[in-house]
Parts: C-alpha cells; sequence; structure tokens
C-alpha cells in the first residue's frame, strides 16, 4: 500500500488508525483529512504530522476536497457524523451530506484509482423496533437476550448479518445504511473492492466521548473529573447493555483485510464488535469505572427512554470469527483502563467530556 487516505483523520478512530498504519508501514504514505467540524479534532493535527503524516484539511462532501490526496492505494472511510441523535432538530443536510454523500464520493475516489475501500458503518443500521420488542431477561445488572427471539439472525449471542432489516434505524441509522447500499452498487458495478465493517462501540484513548457517542469514554471522563452522571430511559435502572470494542482490535483485523480486500469484500459486509464476551451494562460500567479511577460520583435516574435507544445490543460476529480467525483480544477493563490513562496523561481535556 503505496499510499493510505483515511477520511474523518483528525478524529478518534481516524487518528488512532493513521498513526498505527504509519507505524507499521513506514515507508507508505499516510494521509489523513478531515473538516475538523468534531469539537476535539483540532488536538490532532500536530499530532498526526508529528508521526510523519501528511494532514488535508477538507470535506468528504467536496470531490474536489478528496482529489488533493491525489493517486491513492488504499481508502479507509472513517468520517461520519456519528450521534444516533443527529437530524432529529428537523436540520438533516450535514448528516445526509457527510455519511451518505461522503460516502459515495470517496468509492468514487477510489473507482478513479481502482484503489480497495474499507468502509466502517454501524450497528445502527439495524431496526429499532425488532430490537426493541426482543425477548429479554432481567439480571441483578444488566439486561440479556434470551435464547429464544421472535426474529430472525437474533439470539442470545446478539445480533448476526441475517437479521431482518424492515423497520426504521433513526436518521443516524438511516444514511449509514444507505451509503451501505450505494457502496455494494458500486462494488458490484465497478468491480471495486468495497470492505464493509458494521462496527458496535470503538472505544478507548483518546476519544472524545459524548452521552449519545463514545459511551464509555464519557463515562470514564465524568468519574475522572467527578462529574454526576445519570441512568436514562428503560426505567432508569442502567442496565441497558452494550458491548465495546477496542481501538487495537479494530487495527488488527483492518490490517487482515487490507491484506486481502477482494477476499473480504465478496462476503459483502461484517459484524465488527466485542460481542457478549466483551459487553456491560450501564451499571457494570459504572463499577469498572469506579475501580479504575478509584473515584465514586452521584447518578441520577431517568425513567423515560429516548429517541432511538435500545434495551440491548450485542455484535454477533460469528460469521468475521469463522471467515478470517479474528477476535477481539481486549476486555471492557481494559479499554476503561486505557482511557483513564489517557486521561492522566491529558489533564486539559477536560472540555472534550461536555
Amino acid at each position: 500500500m503505496k499510499s493510505i487516505l483515511i477520511t474523518g483523520g483528525a478524529g478518534f478512530v481516524g487518528s488512532y488508525l493513521a498513526i498505527r498504519l504509519k507505524e507499521h508501514f513506514r515507508e507508505s504514505r499516510i494521509i489523513a483529512m478531515d473538516n475538523l467540524y468534531r469539537r476535539g479534532s483540532e488536538i490532532n493535527p500536530p499530532r498526526l504530522e508529528a508521526a510523519g503524516i501528511e494532514f488535508i484539511k477538507g470535506d468528504v462532501r467536496n470531490p474536489e476536497d478528496l482529489a488533493m490526496a491525489g493517486k491513492i492505494s488504499l481508502l479507509i472511510e472513517c468520517s461520519a457524523e456519528p450521534s444516533v441523535l443527529s437530524g432529529k432538530d428537523g436540520d438533516t443536510s450535514y448528516l445526509i451530506g457527510t455519511n451518505l454523500q461522503g460516502a459515495i464520493n470517496c468509492a468514487g475516489l477510489c473507482r478513479k484509482y481502482a484503489a480497495p475501500m474499507v468502509f466502517l458503518s454501524t450497528s445502527r443500521v439495524y431496526p429499532i423496533h425488532a430490537l426493541a420488542n426482543a425477548n429479554i431477561e432481567e439480571t441483578e445488572t444488566r439486561l440479556e437476550l434470551s435464547d429464544s427471539q421472535q426474529v430472525s439472525g437474533l439470539s442470545s449471542e446478539g445480533v448476526s448479518e441475517d437479521f431482518l432489516m424492515t423497520g426504521a434505524r433513526s436518521l443516524y441509522g438511516g444514511t449509514k445504511f444507505a451509503a451501505e447500499i450505494m457502496l455494494a452498487e458500486y462494488r458490484h458495478a465497478f468491480d471495486l473492492p468495497v470492505i464493509i465493517n458494521r462496527c458496535g462501540v470503538i472505544a478507548g484513548p483518546g476519544q472524545f466521548g459524548k452521552a449519545d457517542q463514545g459511551i464509555a469514554a464519557f463515562w470514564c471522563a465524568a468519574h475522572y473529573f467527578e462529574r454526576p452522571l445519570k441512568y436514562i430511559g428503560f426505567g432508569g435502572h442502567g442496565k441497558q447493555v452494550r458491548d465495546f470494542l477496542h481501538i487495537e482490535d479494530l487495527f488488527q483485523l483492518i490490517l487482515l483485510q487490507m491484506a486481502e480486500p477482494e477476499k473480504f469484500s465478496r462476503k459483502d459486509f461484517f459484524n465488527v464488535g466485542g460481542g457478549r464476551s466483551i459487553s456491560a451494562s450501564l451499571r457494570e460500567l459504572t463499577e469498572i469505572c469506579r475501580e479504575v479511577t478509584g473515584k465514586t460520583i452521584i447518578i441520577s435516574s431517568e425513567p423515560e427512554t429516548r429517541y432511538a435507544d435500545i434495551p440491548v445490543y450485542l455484535s454477533d460476529t460469528r460469521k468475521i470469527k469463522e471467515f478470517c480467525n479474528w477476535s477481539p483480544k481486549f476486555d471492557v477493563a481494559k479499554i476503561i483502563t486505557d482511557i483513564n490513562q489517557w486521561l492522566k496523561e491529558n489533564p486539559n481535556a477536560h472540555y472534550l467530556f461536555k
């Protein structure tokens, strides 16, 4: 890979991947492109440039910005408006322009240079209604998916790639699903290797977490800076569950995919997450954060469930594991430990978590 472009390259995921790729492929040209729209992204261009990575301030909504990268050998599409609440206020222009048109523009650049593309999609492409009405068992600390379910592609292992795709999935999820459809069409029409990873909750050091995305970093930072939190929805008990994926585990998978892009592209898409073994409810996450930071904070409750919230999401990752023998290595405690260490090393980052 002589020249690798990472869009959204100043974000948490993009900057981490860029730096790790440069460490791994020292002779390769690594380019990070970002419009610096997200608060916090402005701290990363100096880090990228210090690591020998080219930084381009540009926007995936503009094909001419993408063209500034020149000839590329691979594109990793990390740019996104990532909040599940995006567009709910009625303004969908940035959401659609970035998540859908931006992905199409990236595919156009890859087509020009016959370059493979890795697209980071999301578990939010799966419809909400079926997940919200799944058969669930309640334990002392979490909600669990039952073995017996009424919907295909759903089990105690989580959501598989065979899950029913009919129904609303949030405006954010809709843009990512629409992008997946268009990228699949590019793959078919132009014989373009496009790998689609439906990622669960990616987390790790350097993440700018908020309540509606980046929950692991947000929760850890609240403990570290001793700020109050709130269990929102599902009775306000904090038993809703997500699986988590350490950013380094994602990097290791992308290395495998880069080595054989055509092979991975032929399998349509993959669920990429921590699965049942690397998951936590908010109550469990609170306990982990308390143990790691050594701090106990006030947590209140708000019983009413918000727009697009679901009680349990676990990535059923058996397809990707069987296909390439990849599996995540880092558990939730390791994720929180790494975030906590990053906070210690960056005490001025408190403003990023409001």
